[in-house]
């Protein structure tokens, strides 16, 4: 899904959550968003065994 997504549009999209959320809550939503995808990846995981 994400194979085509180059360094412009990371950019691009790091100024509109930037425009969009403020630089004081950037932290807290990249925490979040980490710890979801961890634990995503930890329950896929524990299906496999």
């Amino acid at each position: 899904m994400l194979k085509n997504v180059g360094s412009p549009e990371l950019i691009l999209i790091a100024v509109i959550l930037l425009i969009l959320f403020g630089g004081r809550k950037l932290p807290e939503l990249g925490r979040g968003l980490g710890q979801s995808i961890k634990e995503f990846k930890k329950s896929v995981s524990d299906k496999e065994k």
